[in-house]
């Protein structure tokens, strides 16, 4: 069995505490160091400079302060990571927790043609991606749909993205461009000077504090798929596309899938190379195609 894995957590008013006393990062680091292994610095200075802007967005009381805050939880059976989790219950007392994509991208071309793909700056260069709401709607639907204490406890899961460098384009924004609707419904986009907007959304499903326990839950829910989950492989061995792709599983989806149209249109052959043993991405990615 594949753990679940969060390298740092804690209620908020602790997080605060963390963040106020320059803390966090060092805690997050070492406990990265010891649980995963070594870290690039360009990830140290992300989290130094999110956790910021996650400081000031925290920074209401009407936001639980034994409200649980959790930052980087790995995805079993993927080397992807949610960047921050906050838990607690709603009105009704469900369990709640809300997920938070965090991006440092100040810019973003959009892809026609292919589903849920953006272009951007990296280290090395623009690339493409997926969109942060898709990116965010994708780990949701993961957990929902693998850990078993989620499904059990009916944990209800609320994605969302936080560009806090971005600045809204007042006309024809690429990153909310009608192409991306369907996963900006899914999964709310924040943007610079939004920080009011992604409390109040917070607070919408963070009504009470938990003192982590969702947080604990999900952290310690044995790995099985859900009912709806077998459902859908069941209709996917009969040939429909089911599964949710996440990060670099979709970008070379939609590109395969365009070169495949292409080849139709022209009649002509098209190679894509996948680099991965069996059971990888390369595997995964025929049985998507079929």
């Amino acid at each position: 069995m594949v753990n679940n894995m969060i390298v740092y957590e804690a209620t908020k008013s602790e997080f605060l505490k963390d963040v106020f006393a320059d803390k966090l990062v060092q805690h997050i680091q070492d406990n990265y160091e010891t649980k995963v292994g070594r870290i690039n610095e360009s990830e140290v200075r992300s989290w130094d400079n999110s956790m910021q802007y996650m400081y000031r967005v925290l920074m209401d009381q009407e936001i639980p302060e034994d409200a649980g805050v959790a930052i980087e939880f790995k995805i079993p059976y993927t080397s992807k990571r949610v960047d921050m989790l906050i838990s607690g219950y709603e009105k009704d007392q469900r369990g709640s927790v809300v997920i938070v994509e965090l991006k440092q991208w100040d810019k973003v071309e959009k892809i026609v043609g292919k589903e849920a793909i953006v272009k951007t700056q990296f280290r090395h260069g623009l690339a493409e991606t997926t969109h942060p709401s898709y990116q965010a709607w994708s780990y949701a639907a993961l957990i929902e749909d693998y850990n078993e204490n989620a499904q059990k406890e009916d944990l209800q899961l609320y994605p969302c993205a936080y560009l806090h460098n971005y600045i809204h384009q007042k006309e024809n924004d690429p990153l909310t461009d009608p192409i991306y609707e369907f996963y900006v419904e899914k999964a709310p986009v924040f943007l610079k000077g939004d920080a009011q907007k992604l409390r109040d959304f917070i607070k919408r499903y963070i009504h009470t504090g938990d003192q982590k326990k969702n947080l604990y839950e999900i952290e310690k829910g044995r790995i099985g798929p859900s009912k709806s989950l077998q459902d859908a492989l069941s209709k996917m061995l009969k040939g429909n596309r089911e599964f949710v792709m996440i990060d670099d599983q979709k970008v070379v989806y939609e590109t395969a899938l365009q070169l495949a149209n292409q080849a139709l249109r022209t009649k002509t052959k098209e190679v894509l190379v996948i680099e991965g043993g069996p059971g990888s991405l390369s595997w995964q990615l025929i049985c998507w195609l079929r």
